[in-house]
């Protein structure tokens, strides 16, 4: 017999506007990108759990305005002479790992003193990231800040829909009722069921349908009993 290997291959995925779903979960986030430059403060904050949209529409606005892409792990004080030829900066994950506290206070004044502009995204608000520098908390909380919420059944059905889509596997619309009301309501879940039907389809060759998204929902269901345990 005959067995076919599934390779881990990477995907692309749509990131462009026309890709993004809007929705009343993420309206106020896409209503921040779409208002740049018209924005009531250089600096903007876009919070939000893992795989909400978060670096979806950062990557909008980085395009729209040509702005240097830079991790918070990735940003150092040696980076600040980037933003002064830029014009324009996004920092991405800026709670993931502990930041260089001074570095991030003389970005904050050398964008407002510059003319620049500033995205940062994370999951949570400042307030939670530790901040010990009183005076660089404060710069944060003059920033708008704006939270990309949970999806309601409805998002999450176009989400299940357009992380298939972007693997490029078809699923009737049973597959993803069956989903939606089976799984966590969450970013990070639906990417987790949708990347494990994936690598099902490859290895057995077979087309997603709802028994098969049963057992690969049940597999997973499995290993996470595994690891608790």
């Amino acid at each position: 017999m005959v067995h076919q290997l599934a390779f881990d291959l990477p995907f692309v995925e749509g990131l462009g506007i026309e890709d993004f779903h809007l929705g009343q979960f993420n309206q106020s986030a896409f209503a921040i990108v779409s208002a740049w430059p018209n924005w009531p403060d250089p600096v903007a904050i876009i919070t939000g759990p893992e795989g909400c949209g978060k670096s979806h529409l950062s990557s909008i606005w980085a395009r729209k305005t040509s702005a240097e892409v830079l991790k918070a792990q990735d940003f150092h004080v040696a980076d600040i002479p980037i933003i002064k030829s830029s014009g324009a900066l996004l920092i991405e994950d800026m709670d993931r790992l502990q930041i260089n506290e001074n570095a991030v206070f003389h970005m904050l004044n050398l964008i407002r003193e510059s003319g620049g502009y500033l995205m940062i995204t994370a999951r949570k608000p400042p307030d939670c990231w530790g901040i010990k520098l009183p005076d660089l908390l404060s710069r944060l909380r003059l920033a708008p800040m704006v939270e990309i919420a949970p999806p309601d059944d409805t998002v999450f059905r176009v989400l299940l829909a357009k992380l298939l889509h972007d693997r490029q596997l078809s699923v009737e619309p049973n597959v993803i009722e069956y989903l939606t009301l089976r799984i966590e309501r969450s970013f990070a879940s639906a990417k987790n069921i949708v990347a494990a039907l994936d690598r099902y389809s490859l290895s057995k060759n077979r087309a997603i349908t709802r028994a098969v998204a049963a057992e690969v929902l049940s597999d997973l269901k499995s290993i996470d009993m595994a690891v608790e345990e």
